[in-house]
């Protein structure tokens, strides 16, 4: 019981963590145009990522993410221990990552912990006479991987169209009046981008402590609610919305400075566009079940607006090093967490 309970508080911390590492992803355009001082961006983006609990749970009916998440291992090889690995290395990489204002995947660290401890597990249970990659679900795990490059894609895509558009219907607009209107609009688009990332990330962690619930079901026979993979009680889901809101609160200013200006100078008209475009794949993503990075998708997002300009405008160097940072997230999460669960792991078992 009480690894258990190590593990449900592990897994909010890192909800909590994930709420401040990525609280620039929705705010970062909104405090560079000056429109919200950055405390009361974080109010804003953390107050619309609270919303994105009431939208999932009673309008769209379902946790899918989550239920997607809680299925990259295979149901008979995930332990607690395993999960404990996992955690604890997605934690490690993500302040990492915070401390060096590199805005990775939270999403992308928590897959490759709970892969590579289950692999470890595995390996060690069977005498390293195995590779370990018979606990894992593949295909999931390669889908999730490829929207590392599809989901800045459909981000840069949209956003590009946005830009083109908003450019071409306010050609006439009185400069001035214009962009007080964009200004205003910023908080729309940046109220709905941080229900995406509320409904998207807060799920990854519910996936993960529905899958810890089930683990102290299976092997530890404590019955806690959950005996499939299916069920989720309300509080778990409650849980996860209201940490990665009070994480959202904290903010995450070194992230912010990259995102907001590092990349490329963003207009109001531009942040419009690129929070929009980026709600909009995270609406589409959630509509497939599929976890992505919020990071990834405005990354893409600003990348696009800024191209439109001139592709001088985007800082390409900044571009390449956050590409390589978004293809090492997986397997270095998932070699830590392997690492830990052959030091530690196998001693809570």
């Amino acid at each position: 019981m009480t690894l258990l309970i190590t593990v449900i508080v592990l897994a909010l911390v890192f909800d909590f963590i994930n709420g401040f590492h990525d609280a620039a992803n929705s705010i970062a355009t909104i405090v560079s145009t000056k429109v919200l001082t950055p405390f009361r961006a974080v109010l804003w983006a953390a107050a619309f990522n609270f919303v994105a609990f009431f939208i999932a749970k009673y309008i769209i009916g379902e946790f899918g993410i989550a239920n997607t998440v809680s299925k990259t291992v295979l149901e008979q090889y995930v332990t607690l221990p395993v999960i404990f690995s996992g955690i604890t290395a997605a934690i490690m990489w993500n302040l990492l990552t915070w401390w060096l204002g590199i805005p990775s995947s939270s999403s992308h660290t928590l897959i490759g912990g709970f892969a590579g401890s289950a692999i470890m597990s595995t390996v060690i249970a069977n005498g390293f006479a195995t590779s370990g990659f018979e606990s894992i679900k593949g295909d999931v795990i390669l889908k999730i991987a490829s929207f590392i490059f599809l989901a800045p894609i459909i981000g840069m895509i949209i956003s590009s169209w946005l830009t083109i558009f908003i450019l071409h219907i306010s050609k006439k607009a009185n400069p001035h009046k214009a962009n007080i209107w964009f200004k205003k609009l910023q908080l729309v688009s940046s109220g709905l981008f941080s229900i995406g990332h509320g409904l998207n990330d807060s799920q990854k962690v519910m996936g993960i402590i529905a899958a810890a619930l089930l683990a102290a079901y299976n092997h530890k026979g404590i019955d806690l609610g959950v005996r499939s993979l299916g069920d989720m009680p309300d509080w778990v889901a409650f849980a996860c919305f209201s940490v990665i809101s009070l994480g959202t609160m904290s903010g995450g200013w070194k992230i912010v400075k990259t995102m907001g200006s590092r990349i490329t100078k963003v207009t109001p008209l531009e942040g419009v566009a690129a929070e929009t475009a980026g709600a909009l794949t995270l609406y589409l993503t959630e509509m497939l079940k599929i976890p992505v990075s919020t990071t990834h998708t405005i990354t893409g997002s600003i990348i696009g607006v800024g191209a439109v300009k001139r592709l001088s405008a985007v800082r390409w160097g900044v571009t390449k090093s956050l590409l390589v940072a978004w293809i090492l997230t997986i397997p270095v999460s998932a070699v830590l967490a392997a690492l830990i669960y052959f030091l530690v792991g196998s001693h809570l078992l």
